[in-house]
């Protein structure tokens, strides 16, 4: 399977295929394992107590919140049989028990019927000090949306003990090939960010590539092939209405969204040498970016607009270069160390930029300081590709590829 990234500014990217994140209905199908690679050293111990819940009702929505914070790599979960308690009201915790446990915090709760709905209350408490850090009463929702109220409580905590947005009330758009030969099938699929409930949005028996998320999470840029070469097309995600955006001669391909979601960054070669383009989409007016003999891909715009990074061999070798979204200024080289580095990704605040760097043996993701030029490598290799966002701007989802294939890491 080849996958990529998660939501509104969201995240990944493999060998061309990209996937990004945002809120869509899940559907059947089976789930997309993600990896958590970074972070573990930080963990912090927490309970999670099961919630208390009626009869009727059988989801488990503590055990969904315990995942999402345990694969965030920041918090240590304690196992439900180390527990020594289970609590689902303030007056039962006994902070003594948590305390010899090592626990931090504790988050307890109950799953109510409310109205139609259902409703969850749920309690965060800090362990040592003894305090409760948080009590609220989630709306109530339908049974089948009880995993996305899990999400928000896991949000609501993730933000009260880090200072961070959550990120876990999202999505993640990847493509899928299954089968072999005539019968190769690829699909654009859109996940929970956990990769549960994944979500067929396009499927056809060419390649599919590079998915881009609108600003406003309604439509999906992508890029499909048919007999006469590639081509850019627009999916209405609440309506399945297709439109063909661009099918030029040559390459087209590397579609990025404005943030106002006005326009689209692409690369079109016209049947020679590839170069960015900004089309309006309104109008369908096309504004040529870049005039160079070598390869132009890859762009990415800067939160403000104003700016688009992208990757270019007009050096010689692959590289970031940036420029003015309005064409006024040439182009101008940013990254410096290693051989080559491509595929960046403006992180939400527009200081740093993700990419991935290659040193001669192996594709590793990096974090390039926009104010310093310092580069950071996060990533061990040895074929980590594709980096995107996610909202909160503080985690990074990737392909990683090894002897046992290839998977989604945060």
């Amino acid at each position: 399977m080849t996958a990529r990234r998660f939501s509104p500014h969201v995240f990944l990217f493999l060998a061309g295929l990209a996937a990004a994140l945002w809120l869509l209905p899940p559907a059947a199908q089976a789930d997309l394992n993600i990896t958590v690679a970074g972070g573990q050293i930080a963990a912090q111990p927490i309970a999670v107590v099961p919630f208390s819940i009626p009869p009727d009702v059988s989801f488990d929505v503590a055990q969904v919140i315990q995942d999402d914070l345990k694969r965030s790599g920041l918090f240590n979960p304690l196992p439900r049989a180390q527990m020594l308690e289970k609590p689902t009201q303030p007056g039962q915790l006994d902070y003594r028990n948590w305390r010899v446990l090592g626990q931090n915090d504790v988050v307890i709760g109950q799953v109510r019927h409310q109205g139609a709905g259902i409703g969850v209350r749920f309690y965060l408490f800090d362990v040592f000090r003894g305090q409760q850090l948080i009590a609220y009463d989630m709306p109530p929702v339908a049974a089948d949306q009880l995993r996305y109220t899990a999400h928000r409580i896991a949000d609501l905590i993730f933000k009260q003990l880090t200072g961070i947005p959550g990120y876990f009330d999202t999505r993640i758009a990847y493509v899928q090939a299954q089968g072999l030969g005539a019968k190769r099938t690829f699909k654009i699929m859109i996940s929970d960010s956990d990769g549960r409930y994944p979500h067929v949005v396009a499927s056809y028996n060419e390649p599919l590539m590079s998915p881009a998320w609108s600003p406003d999470g309604k439509a999906l840029a992508f890029v499909g092939f048919e007999r006469t070469g590639s081509a850019i097309y627009i999916d209405d995600l609440s309506t399945g209405h297709l439109t063909k955006l661009t099918g030029e001669p040559g390459i087209n391909g590397a579609p990025a969204w404005s943030p106002d979601g006005k326009s689209l960054a692409i690369t079109l070669s016209f049947g020679h040498n590839p170069d960015l383009y900004i089309v309006n989409l309104g109008t369908h007016a096309m504004r040529r970016l870049t005039h160079d003999p070598a390869i132009d891909t890859e762009a990415t715009w800067s939160p403000d607009g104003k700016t688009i990074a992208f990757t270019s061999d007009r050096g010689g070798n692959a590289q970031i270069y940036e420029v003015p979204a309005d064409g006024s200024a040439p182009p101008t080289r940013i990254t410096f160390q290693g051989k080559q580095n491509l595929r960046a990704r403006f992180a939400p605040d527009g200081r740093s930029l993700a990419l991935v760097n290659y040193d001669g043996s192996s594709y590793r993701i990096g974090v390039l300081d926009l104010q310093t030029g310092n580069l950071k490598l996060l990533t061990d290799g040895p074929l980590d590709q594709g980096p995107d966002w996610a909202p909160n701007g503080h985690v990074l989802i990737y392909d990683g590829i090894s002897n046992n294939g290839t998977q989604l890491k945060i």
